[in-house]
């Protein structure tokens, strides 16, 4: 991502970036002049890059105001939750997690960043007085004490949406208005896989967990749930001035460059990966099996079918019993199948185990190509030949 400065504001603000880039050390833990008292109010979109955490995945994004009439050179930020929190387990497997909103001074806010080695990209936003003094009033509400928890939905109601929320509120809609028409160029599953490819665990465990709601068409405006899509919708954004159409943000600069991978502009096929390591693993246990004798096979079939018909009631209760909306319509329980746990522990059961597997098999490859339509592939990959070799290991393992 590099640093955009268009020719309109370059005068008025080259100051400013050149100090805000000079002073971008990390040692220094400096990265902003303090406002000139005779300077008017700014407004600015600041957009973190992903950082190595599970968490920071996707990016992070707040909006730096900087108003010497009231002193302010903060960063209003929607993004911090608590592990102190009470219930805060309870409530993460719930689907029912608080975040809160806060506001800090920009020099510790964007070191933190830099500490922890995530880009920074700030936009300077066009917009009138009376647009930043709405903006600066709503912010300073949302970070006061009764106001500032919200309900946290990975989707719908984040860090990024939040922002995006306050910023089309000031711009009187026109935001919703351009990008709530436009259809989305990926899915919210199509960003979940791309943005967390890196992690193989982590990219595995959410595919299992979300289902087909995040694979409905959406459009650009729900797609701004990702703080790097709501900063290019910015970048490219035009609004009426006196002087005609403008840039909303006519400075768009990077304040640190990240060293960390960018995550691709797409998602990968990375089913072939989980297929293979599948089979390793299949391979592996076969020739332990092997050596071991058929008593063996016959506990790890077992054993196999117990994990995985818990897993499945884990993926019931994420549908039914939380408020994880994307949790719901998940055909990988075809995959993941409580009845798994009847071979698993029942008596008899031997010899129906693989048909009983064969048929979930087949569902689980058919039904995902139907309406509502689910990707499922990586899963299907990593799973079903682990279902199917425990089945036959159960029907083919002589008796102890």
């Amino acid at each position: 991502m590099s640093s955009r400065v268009s020719a309109p504001g370059r005068s008025r603000h080259l100051g400013l970036c050149l100090l805000l880039a000079l002073c971008c050390l990390p040692a220094s833990h400096v990265l902003a002049a303090d406002p000139d008292p005779g300077e008017p109010a700014e407004a600015w979109l600041v957009t973190y890059g992903p950082g190595e955490i599970y968490w920071q995945r996707f990016g992070h994004n707040a909006i730096w105001i900087r108003d010497p009439r009231r002193g302010l050179d903060h960063v209003f930020n929607f993004g911090f939750f608590d592990f102190a929190q009470q219930n805060f387990m309870l409530r993460f497997l719930r689907g029912r997690m608080l975040y809160f909103s806060a506001a800090q001074p920009a020099r510790e806010e964007f070191a933190a960043y830099i500490d922890e080695n995530r880009s920074i990209r700030a936009q300077r936003l066009t917009l009138t007085s009376a647009q930043t003094e709405e903006l600066t009033a709503y912010l300073l509400r949302e970070v006061r004490p009764e106001n500032r928890d919200y309900r946290y939905d990975y989707y719908r109601n984040n860090c990024s949406t939040r922002v995006r929320d306050a910023l089309d509120q000031a711009l009187g809609g026109a935001l919703s208005t351009r990008f709530g028409r436009l259809p989305a160029e990926q899915t919210w599953r199509d960003h979940t896989r791309r943005l967390t490819a890196g992690d193989f665990w982590l990219y595995l465990g959410l595919e299992i967990a979300l289902g087909a709601p995040v694979d409905r068409p959406t459009n650009a405006w729900e797609e701004m749930f990702i703080p790097a899509l709501l900063a290019d919708a910015v970048g490219g954004m035009e609004v009426e001035s006196g002087d005609g159409m403008v840039p909303l943000a006519p400075e768009d600069v990077v304040l640190f460059e990240s060293s960390l991978a960018t995550p691709a502009a797409a998602p990968r096929a990375w089913w072939p990966r989980y297929l293979l390591a599948s089979l390793a693993v299949t391979a592996v246990i076969w020739l332990l099996c092997r050596l071991a004798g058929p008593g063996m096979a016959r506990g790890l079939a077992r054993t196999w079918f117990f994990v995985a018909g818990t897993a499945g009631l884990a993926l019931l209760f994420l549908w039914f019993g939380t408020d994880h909306a994307v949790a719901r319509q998940n055909v990988n329980l075809l995959v993941f199948n409580p009845l798994w746990l009847w071979p698993a522990v029942g008596r008899g059961t031997d010899r129906l185990a693989l048909p009983l597997v064969a048929v979930f098999s087949l569902l689980a490859v058919v039904l995902p190509v139907l309406p509502p339509h689910q990707y499922t592939l990586d899963v299907l990959a990593a799973f079903l030949p682990l279902n199917l070799a425990a089945a036959v290991a159960l029907r083919g393992a002589p008796r102890s």
